[in-house]
């Protein structure tokens, strides 16, 4: 018997194997195995908060709140820091 449970980005393969005796108690094998390599997790992450970014920008432009605005451009500067992060770390094989 076996269960798949996605955690966080990350997969967890829960396998309940009975042994054959009657001494062998039922045995739980967890095995992690990551979705995602992280350059490709950084340049989705990272296009993401540009869309957020992006969203609370016009939402702030919309509503006159200089406030969110700002905190838009800012989302999207770390957005874009943290794609071009990903594209380095595909170049370097990571």
């Amino acid at each position: 018997m076996w269960a798949i449970a996605l955690v966080g980005g990350i997969v967890l393969l829960v396998v309940v194997r009975e042994g054959k005796s009657k001494q062998t108690n039922k045995q739980i094998d967890i095995l992690k195995e990551d979705t995602m390599k992280s350059s490709k997790r950084d340049k989705t992450e990272g296009k993401f908060h540009q869309m957020k970014g992006k969203l609370k920008e016009v939402a702030g432009d919309l509503t006159d709140n200089p406030k969110l605005e700002a905190e838009g451009m800012g989302e999207k500067i770390v957005g874009k820091a943290q794609e071009n992060i990903g594209k380095v770390k595909k170049v370097w094989g990571k």
